[in-house]
């Protein structure tokens, strides 16, 4: 699904060949500054590669409009932004950012089920916890609906034992529907159990 060729980002990234699979779970680890984060920013083009060429579909990237690839490639950021407003509207603005019809009220709820959040689609979202706040922005990433869903640190703000939860959760929801999960994590425990395939990356590049 994705290749990477001779791939460089500043000083922070230098990837001489990578291929990624298409409905797999691909774990990225590594230590804190590793180039985790940014080798998901290049996938969806937050950021742009300075040499080399990374292949979507066996397309180049940088032949790809930016808009049109994110709905199909999207990542949730380490920390998702939360707008003003009720649960149920931050549900919604990914859908409308993405120019994707609106989900019904069973279908959001739906969506907070999934990520194990229990709260009334009417409540404040800027009033809750740090942890509800990531699980709200995992909601919305799902009801997008997209191919391939970037995750970077999908748990950081929840406790071991919902993170293993949610973890599943969404890995499960992916083989069934033949989605892509590519994951940034800090956990070796969650990779072991979860990867079909592990990434290591060290000082910016694959090991």
């Amino acid at each position: 699904m994705f290749l990477f060729e001779e791939v460089k980002y500043k000083d922070i990234l230098n990837i001489e060949h990578l291929s990624i699979k298409k409905n797999n779970t691909t774990c990225i680890v590594g230590e804190s500054g590793s180039g985790k984060t940014t080798l998901l920013r290049l996938l969806n083009k937050l950021i742009s590669y300075d040499h080399g060429e990374i292949f979507y579909h066996d397309q180049p990237l940088s032949q790809i409009d930016s808009v049109k690839l994110r709905r199909y490639v999207t990542m949730l950021p380490q920390t998702p932004a939360i707008f003003h407003g009720s649960i149920k509207d931050n549900l919604l603005i990914g859908l409308k950012f993405a120019e994707k019809p609106l989900a019904s009220d069973n279908q959001l709820c739906d969506a907070l089920k999934r990520v194990k959040l229990n709260k009334a689609l009417s409540q404040d979202a800027e009033k809750l916890s740090g942890g509800e706040k990531q699980r709200v922005a995992l909601a919305r990433v799902v009801l997008s609906n997209p191919e391939v869903l970037l995750l970077d640190e999908p748990s950081s703000a929840l406790d071991e034992d919902t993170e293993h939860i949610i973890i599943e959760e969404l890995v499960n929801y992916s083989q069934k529907r033949g989605k892509t999960l590519i994951m940034a994590t800090h956990s070796k425990k969650i990779a072991n159990q979860f990867s079909d395939q592990m990434i290591e990356i060290k000082d910016g590049k694959i090991i």
